[in-house]
């Protein structure tokens, strides 16, 4: 059922993607054809948003049935009294799933045209309002007030400032324009705030703009069950190696009840920051933050043991999470991909830099949990392989709860060593769309199996150092 076109990509990417999708162990064990009809399942799938937005409650501060209450309340006056259910994930209790409508085919087109680019496009498909910056071109005539039309320039070919696009472009929705055109683009200064304030859009989902703060943490479904992968416990010394924007960070927190330590790296000041104000945000005292790149968080000469900051001794560490840098190829929605093959295949060795020192400051019999956003082989599957020939001390742990699809074929894992990874796929969500009828009549386990399946790309692998 899709309504927006496949993907965008670079010839040469879509080439390397098409291989990994079409390997040699994949199509022996599926059939050529079946294997073409998920590459291009998944090309399409990636151009939509999630059927769920997916919320995490702050159990730390409330339960989660009374936050499930106020945030009922204030879907209802988003929603114009429309009764969308929220409801609780049975297998992770603080996750609440919110069914995205759509899409939504009645919307009509208006005479006056917004262009924004690609990123802002997918932001407002998953909920969110149009922001001045990411206006790139309007209609002559718009004013403050007007009712407009907002497209996505997938492309990129729009010139800032156009009085007209002609060029390819997505529809996404309908809003109210809150500057005219020559407050956007005749302003001296940069541009802040509210441009678009969307009234209609393709995909109705929630704006979490301000909604409940300190109580909910947006955040897609695969993230959140990372944590439970890692499971901390109360008074563990955890490692978040690459914790930016503190989403996961903020959750090991959480399941610990605040009580331990949970170290968050990460190497850009400002992305530091930011995790500071989320913990702040959520009232979480156990976590300390450092500017700092992971690579060398390994003390390579003596230090004080009483060292509170990286670099850090060996085996300092009880569970390690490492979210590693990726190519992100697993987004939704995401209608262009502009980034080079260079770009989508350079992550690997930092990956294995990374892994390599949290082995290192991982003690005996500690739990080391590495995961992406991403589809490729060579930054999931193949690091899983790379790792257990690498490392002896390694071996790869099955995972609770495991509510994704097992790893993909084609790194030369054992079937056995391939049920125990947990590969969210894109590929394999049936974009049925979803109306309020439909909602109304759906049974609850049909409605978390959809969750469960249509969700961004994501990727996660569970080792225990046993020596």
């Amino acid at each position: 059922m899709a309504i927006f076109p496949k993907i965008l990509l670079k010839p040469e990417v879509e080439a390397y993607l098409k291989s990994i999708f079409k390997n040699n162990e994949l199509v022996a064990a599926i059939g050529p054809q079946e294997a073409e009809q998920k590459y291009e399942s998944l090309l399409n799938n990636l151009s939509h948003p999630p059927a769920f937005t997916t919320v995490r409650v702050n159990t730390h501060l409330a339960s989660v049935e009374h936050i499930r209450s106020l945030l009922c309340e204030e879907l209802h006056k988003q929603y114009a009294s429309l009764n969308v259910p929220v409801l609780q994930h049975p297998q992770l209790p603080d996750i609440l799933l919110i069914p995205v409508i759509g899409p939504r085919k009645d919307l009509q087109k208006l005479s006056k045209e917004v262009i924004v680019g690609a990123q802002c496009g997918s932001a407002v498909l998953r909920g969110a309002h149009v922001y001045a910056p990411g206006i790139v071109s309007a209609s002559k005539c718009m004013k403050a007030g007007d009712l407009v039309s907002v497209y996505s320039d997938i492309e990129g070919k729009c010139k800032r400032g156009a009085k007209e696009f002609l060029g390819t472009k997505v529809f996404i929705g309908n809003g109210i324009s809150e500057l005219s055109r020559s407050e956007i683009f005749n302003s001296n200064g940069p541009l802040k705030g509210m441009g678009i304030k969307m009234i209609e859009s393709i995909y109705l989902s929630p704006s979490f703009d301000n909604l409940l703060p300190s109580y909910l943490f947006l955040q897609n479904l695969p993230s959140s069950v990372v944590s439970y992968v890692l499971n901390p416990q109360p008074g563990e010394r955890i490692l978040d190696m690459c914790a930016a924007p503190g989403g996961k960070t903020t959750h090991l927190a959480t399941l610990m009840h605040d009580e331990g330590e949970v170290v968050a790296l990460d190497k850009i000041a400002d992305k530091v920051k930011k995790i500071k104000q989320n913990a702040s945000l959520l009232k979480l005292n156990c976590i300390k933050t450092f500017c700092y790149d992971g690579t060398k968080a390994l003390a390579t000469s003596n230090i004080e043991n009483e060292q509170e900051g990286p670099p850090f001794l060996p085996e300092s560490f009880d569970r390690i999470l490492l979210d590693a840098p990726c190519s992100g190829m697993g987004q939704r929605p995401n209608m262009a991909y502009s980034w080079s093959l260079k770009e989508v295949t350079s992550y690997q060795p930092l990956q294995r830099k990374l892994f390599s020192v949290a082995v290192q400051l991982l003690k005996p019999k500690g739990i080391l949990v590495y995961s992406t956003c991403t589809v490729t082989l060579s930054e999931n599957e193949e690091q899983v392989a790379w790792a257990l020939e690498t490392f002896p001390c390694l071996q790869l742990q099955s995972q609770e709860p495991h509510i994704g699809s097992e790893g993909m074929m084609g790194a030369g894992l054992s079937p056995e060593q391939l049920k125990q990874l947990q590969r969210f796929d894109p590929s394999e969500a049936v974009l049925q769309g979803m109306d309020l009828d439909s909602l109304q009549s759906a049974k609850y386990e049909d409605l978390i199996s959809l969750a469960n399946k249509d969700s961004i790309g994501f990727f996660i692998a569970k080792f225990v150092k046993v020596q």
